[in-house]
């Protein structure tokens, strides 16, 4: 390994270690590592990558979304899309652990967070499901992992991330492209809680009536209806999709404060406060990335780890492998954010290689990460769910594995049945 890579994996896990922020972690790994190249101008590249990896038209989308999915998460639209799963699912046995994922993968596609839905779903159905049997380890680790499938199924953030660093990537094909998996990996935990349920937990209650189903469905219909209009204008052409996320605000806002009228006007300081401060980490991040991606790519990284793995295999199944139970173990340490931003560089070089599609792999990467959001010692969606359920990683951790299970079941398919992330796009033309 060269002196300069060297310095830049030691100095970075270092910082880690010290429990320093991840984008400050990035940056200085990159300050020193240019540094020790002798003959670069370090202050000047860094700034220039920095710069010029934010001035990007695609990343205007991300503070829009973010603040669209506060407003989201704030206006009222969880206990609605509670009422209407409750009414569609709950009359079978174990009725509360479909309505808990169905709940969380609705509200994590329109809010666009993993963490929000946690914390949103998680607060009413952690303690209903206690009380009702299901046990709170098990309800924590459901909300936790059922959460994650709202980053597959757009619109979604770290896609557009994806769509940035990857360069040449349609976000609209990408948004697609994790509509099915994100449904096959949503199905997958709910046969997994089906196995998991307790015995002699009955149904919530007695069968819904049409009427019942279709007042609720009314109910959580304008929440869900976000989706339909910005993919739907997305793919008709009006408008692109950082438009769309202006659009998606102008449309969370008149939700919330106009038809459900559970934010108030006094609250809009405090939400949009709330939303620069995401904006900018996330912002921070994705400079930060860009400066070490022009070290890693300075230093021929991507061509070393692309022959190094054709070194061990040429066989591009046992190459995704590979790389599946690299970024397992990365999404472990490190949040999905900055995951997608070091490693999109080094790794998607060697999948393009090998024919694969980079909307299929972006798709394999964040469902892979999704994982990492419900594995400690990192684990966000981890942390949140045992604090909003009042318990401890140890104790969930048994009742979340055969939810792992399920989860890498469907990374399988993702990973080796190209048409499961591929077919909507292609039927779309994207």
């Amino acid at each position: 390994m060269d002196t300069e890579i060297l310095i830049l994996v030691l100095s970075f896990f270092f910082l880690l270690l010290l429990n320093v922020p991840i984008a400050i972690c990035i940056g200085l790994a990159t300050v020193l590592t240019i540094f020790s190249l002798g003959d670069v101008p370090t202050g000047y590249i860094v700034a220039q990558r920095i710069s010029t990896g934010i001035a990007s038209f695609p990343l205007l989308a991300i503070p829009f979304f973010v603040l669209s999915g506060i407003l989201m998460g704030e206006g009222g639209m969880a206990r609605r899309m509670i009422d209407f799963a409750s009414a569609a699912v709950g009359r079978y046995r174990g009725g509360l652990s479909y309505v808990n994922t169905m709940t969380c993968m609705m509200f994590g596609s329109v809010s666009g967070s993993a963490a929000a839905a946690v914390s949103s779903i998680g607060g009413f159905m952690i303690p209903e499901m206690t009380r009702k049997g299901y046990g709170r380890e098990f309800s924590v680790a459901l909300t936790t992992t059922s959460a994650t499938t709202g980053l597959l199924i757009p619109p979604s953030n770290i896609m557009i991330v994806y769509a940035v660093v990857a360069g040449n990537v349609s976000v609209a094909s990408l948004f697609m492209a994790g509509v099915v998996p994100g449904i096959l990996i949503g199905l997958l935990i709910m046969a997994a809680a089906w196995f998991l349920n307790p015995k002699d937990v009955q149904a919530i209650e007695k069968p819904a009536s049409g009427a019942e189903i279709g007042r609720t469905f009314l109910g959580a219909i304008p929440s869900l209806f976000l989706i339909v209009i910005v993919l739907g204008g997305i793919l008709g052409g009006v408008f692109s999709a950082t438009e769309a996320s202006s659009v998606a605000v102008a449309y969370a806002l008149l939700l919330g404060v106009v038809v459900y009228r559970e934010i108030k006007i006094s609250d809009l300081s405090r939400i949009l406060l709330k939303s620069v401060k995401t904006t900018s980490i996330v912002m921070i991040l994705v400079g930060a990335s860009q400066a070490m991606s022009w070290v890693l790519a300075y230093e021929s990284v991507p061509q070393t780890v692309s022959d190094a793995l054709l070194t061990i295999s040429e066989n591009p199944l046992m190459i995704l492998i590979i790389i599946n139970i690299l970024l397992l173990v990365v999404g472990t340490f490190m949040d999905m954010t900055p995951a997608v931003l070091i490693f999109t560089p080094i790794f998607l070089p060697v999948v393009i290689s090998m024919g694969m599609d980079p909307t299929h792999f972006g798709i394999l990467m964040i469902a892979n990460l999704c994982i990492g959001l419900c594995t400690p010692p990192v684990g966000t969606c981890l942390f949140v769910g045992c604090s909003v359920g009042g318990t401890s990683i140890g104790k969930v951790i048994p009742p979340l594995l055969p939810i792992f299970i399920a989860m890498v079941i469907g990374l399988l398919a993702i990973t080796y049945i190209p048409a499961v992330s591929l077919w909507l796009p292609n039927l779309l033309g994207l």
